[in-house]
Parts: C-alpha cells; sequence; structure tokens
C-alpha cells in the first residue's frame, strides 16, 4: 500500500513537471510597437511557415536577462517577423508583462 502512494506521488509530481512551460522550446524574443494589444506577435520565418502560423496562438515564458515574473503570456501571430534574432516580435504589451523592454531581447521558451 505505501509503495502505491509512493507511486501516486511520484507520478502526480512528475506529470506537474512535465506540463511546466519552461520545458517548452528555448528561442530569443523582442517587441515592436506597430500592435496596440497586449497579445499580438508576429513570427520567425520557421514559425510563419508562409502564413500557415497566422491566428495560431503561443504560450511565451521569459527565462532570463530582464524577465519581470514568471507569468506565462499567450500571443496571437498576424504576422511575419523575416530579420527576427529568434522565434518572435512581440507587442510592446506582450513584452512588458513579462521582461523589462530596456532588455530588447530575452531568452524565451514557448510552446503551442
Amino acid at each position: 500500500m505505501a509503495s502505491t502512494k509512493a507511486f501516486a506521488a511520484f507520478f502526480i509530481a512528475t506529470t506537474l513537471l512535465l506540463a511546466e512551460p519552461s520545458l517548452g522550446i528555448a528561442s530569443k524574443a523582442t517587441f515592436y510597437n506597430q500592435y496596440k494589444h497586449y497579445s499580438f506577435a508576429a513570427a520567425a520565418p520557421s514559425i510563419y511557415s508562409n502564413g500557415a502560423a497566422c491566428g495560431r496562438y503561443y504560450c511565451v515564458k521569459c527565462t532570463s536577462n530582464g524577465c519581470r515574473n514568471s507569468n506565462v503570456i499567450r500571443v496571437k501571430i498576424l504576422d511575419l517577423c523575416p530579420g527576427c534574432p529568434g522565434a518572435f516580435d512581440l507587442s510592446q504589451q506582450a513584452f512588458a508583462r513579462i521582461a523589462n523592454p530596456d532588455a530588447g531581447v530575452i531568452n524565451i521558451d514557448y510552446y503551442q
């Protein structure tokens, strides 16, 4: 009985760990002022995929250099960012929710 409880506790803890957003895809994000809504973003060509990603949502979490908190934001892809140094060019409002805009470029983890 004790081993069953221990296994159940291990299973729950492992499942919660695997659901942690920081286990997403590592990349970088910048911001821009084109959109005034906090949940919009442009995506790098590898994600944008000739427009296939337009309208899709991605969850983004700041992982270093300037993070404000451990919040995960959800952004909708509306445009292509051909020169992005990472995965996303977030709206300034989205960027400011997870990092100090003075950072300019942040490390992120993301998932769909």
